[in-house]
């Protein structure tokens, strides 16, 4: 067992405390395990920097030094990693042999995969194919070429990843692009499948891959032509003629880039030559109007009345899932039932087995209001009422369900923590953990080992070890284990409170509700006190600079720049941030927690403007992906915390009253 594993809390915490002083707050027992520890820090630590120098004398010495250690495989790993195109198959192979099932293994595999199948050796890659396990898109892509490429381009490869490329407006890996340009021109792929990739590229302007699917259509498109029309798509608009499959296809495209401006212009342009445009070209023509009127135009602009129609009449050209989706959110909003049953038909079965979609065809089948409807309605409920996610909360309101209890709160036993002692996946993440390596690789290390245990369906030892992470602090990967039980569970670690003392007290204090302030937290940070996003916000609460100095001001003191990494501070300022945005937004914790997330003001340009919205309609329809979980996950966040704090019975309904129309401007 790794000795770090067994210290004592008071060793483990003596060990983070200071770089220049391990020993401060420990017992002398522990110095001798701090001995060693500090000696595994330093050669993993020096590991790490002769792999920056790609000295790989030196990693073979650490290999040595480190042999035993639950370490020990970090050190060819490095060496490998530093020039993995010059790797032969055989040496990656026999790493993978020496240390089988690990997640530097996995790492080392398919990052020698995409290596070498950006370098076209396809070859080098289905050797090592085999023992690849968890890749990723761009992982995938490679080995997926390589299988088509082993005998005389094997098609069936392809139909794994068709779902996950074919129709992807958003950036893709180059890798994926060769996959696609495969899928053109396989058998498997139908004519109508090809026209669709070629109008879908062109409403995204993405040129490159418009003219690889006219090519194997055998439509003359070219770049100059596409690059003149792009240049003045109003004056090709005048008097277009849409006869030919080229100039079909040059028409959507001219459209395409006026509604990049001027959805309502693109959408007159469609009425009023929809009389002379072919009948499959008119539908994706207002398709791609409403399609202009979505994602960022809504966030910014607001809602379009007439996007829902524009869909609807876009309605027998097939949808892809993001385009049918899309439609789907829109037709929530306002409350188009019959188009939400339509969306929702023409996504795959893939996408319609999604929670939220269930969710959302029982409460379109309920509205016909029929005896047929309203029992469809009720039995898929029931189904999602089971779990205690969003859409399971929201199920439990719509059958009239008081969530007044947790789950029993299941406590490790001493075999399950003999299996987390036993486990190398976990015990090189908690060595690395406590040895302050980069966050990226021991949590690599942490995730690779729950994706194990739950692959075993082994909820004991995911327990066990978030409650050792728990000990630690580490709340961010015990959060991620506790959340991957299925059918043993702790909602007190899931949930964690720490600090309950100080965020308990400072939202009290402004009048808001612990729970909801927990709940914000969880999302926020994982309770990582010196987390920093992307873009600079800081602490538990994740405060953004300009808005600390905001804060300071409103409550007259002097803002430092290390105001936001202080714990009290930092929750004193979330805190009152979050009741002023409260305040704002009409007392409303769902606008409240958009708002946070998002910015007041979207928040509020998200509002209904004619009547209320019931609330679980306006957060399906906010426009930014990572708002509209946040309010999910918030919300059900501070149903949880509610009941963990003793608030008596719970209900998403209880938070997520109608939304109100917004005051006009």
């Amino acid at each position: 067992m790794n000795i770090v594993a067994v210290l004592s809390l008071s060793c483990r915490r003596a060990l983070r405390s200071s770089r220049l002083n391990y020993f401060a707050g420990a017992s002398l027992a522990c110095i001798g395990l701090a001995q060693s520890v500090q000696a595994s820090d330093q050669d993993f630590l020096a590991a790490l920097q002769s792999a920056q120098r790609n000295d790989v004398a030196a990693l073979d010495q650490y290999a040595e030094l480190m042999r035993g250690s639950v370490l020990a495989n970090y050190p060819a790993y490095l060496k490998y990693n530093a020039s993995l195109a010059a790797q032969s198959p055989e040496t990656v192979i026999a790493y993978a042999k020496q240390n089988p099932a690990a997640a530097l293994t996995e790492k080392l595999l398919a990052d020698y995969a995409e290596a070498q199948a950006g370098l076209g050796r396809y070859d080098l890659v289905r050797q090592v194919a085999p023992y690849v396990v968890n890749a990723d898109l761009s992982e995938q892509c490679a080995l997926t070429q390589a299988q088509a490429q082993a005998a005389a381009n094997d098609q069936l490869a392809l139909v794994d990843l068709r779902e996950q490329v074919w129709l992807e407006t958003d950036r893709l890996p180059s890798l994926c692009k060769t996959v696609i340009g495969q899928l053109l021109r396989s058998e498997l792929t139908t004519m109508d499948e090809r026209q669709q990739q070629l109008w879908t590229m062109l409403r995204v302007d993405n040129t490159a891959a418009a003219l690889d699917a006219a090519q194997v259509l055998q439509i003359d498109l070219d770049a100059t032509t596409l690059a003149q029309v792009a240049k003045n798509p109003d004056a090709y608009l005048l008097n277009p003629s849409v006869n030919s499959p080229a100039e079909q296809a040059l028409y959507l495209y001219a459209l395409a880039r006026v509604a990049e401006r001027a959805t309502e212009a693109a959408a007159a342009h469609v009425a009023q030559e929809q009389r002379n445009v072919p009948e499959q070209a008119k539908r994706y023509a207002y398709r791609i109007v409403a399609m202009s009127s979505t994602g960022r135009r809504a966030a910014v602009q607001g809602f379009n009345p007439n996007t829902v129609a524009w869909f609807d009449q876009s309605v027998g050209y097939p949808f892809s899932d993001a385009e049918a989706e899309l439609y789907a959110r829109h037709a929530v909003r306002d409350a188009a039932w019959e188009s939400v049953l339509r969306a929702l038909d023409s996504m795959s079965f893939t996408a319609q087995k999604k929670r939220e979609w269930q969710y959302w065809f029982a409460r379109a089948i309920q509205a016909r209001n029929t005896t047929d409807g309203n029992s469809i309605a009720s039995q898929f409920y029931r189904a999602l009422a089971t779990e205690t996610d969003y859409y399971g909360l929201l199920s439990r309101d719509r059958l009239g369900i008081k969530t007044n209890s947790l789950p029993p709160m299941y406590q490790p036993t001493a075999a399950d923590r003999q299996r987390l002692s036993q486990s190398a996946h976990f015990q090189r993440a908690f060595a690395l953990y406590n040895i302050d390596a980069p966050a990226v690789w021991y949590n690599r290390e942490w995730n690779w080992a729950v994706r194990d245990a739950v692959l075993k369906k082994d909820d004991g030892l995911l327990l066990a070890a978030t409650q050792q992470a728990i000990q630690l602090g580490w709340y961010d990967r015990a959060i991620y284990a506790a959340e991957r039980t299925s059918s043993k569970f702790n909602d007190q670690w899931r949930y964690p409170m720490p600090y309950q003392e100080l965020v308990v007290s400072y939202s009290q204090q402004v009048g808001l509700d612990p729970a909801w302030t927990y709940g914000l937290i969880r999302q926020e940070s994982r309770f990582a006190s010196i987390a920093r996003s992307h873009v600079g916000a800081s602490g538990l609460m994740q405060i953004m600079p300009d808005t600390g100095r905001w804060i300071a001001n409103r409550l007259g003191e002097t803002y430092r720049s290390s105001s936001l990494t202080d714990m009290q501070t930092n929750v004193r300022y979330g805190t009152f941030y979050l009741s002023h945005i409260l305040q704002q937004l009409d007392s409303h914790p769902v606008l409240a927690s958009a708002g946070y997330n998002a910015g007041p003001n979207r928040a509020r340009r998200w509002q209904p403007t004619v009547q209320p919205l019931d609330a679980d309609q306006y957060t399906e329809s906010i426009p930014f992906l990572e708002t509209r979980d946040y309010v999910k996950h918030l919300m059900t966040n501070a149903v949880h915390y509610s009941l963990l704090l003793q608030r008596g019975e719970q209900s998403l309904g209880q938070r997520m009253r109608p939304v109100p129309a917004r005051m006009a401007e």
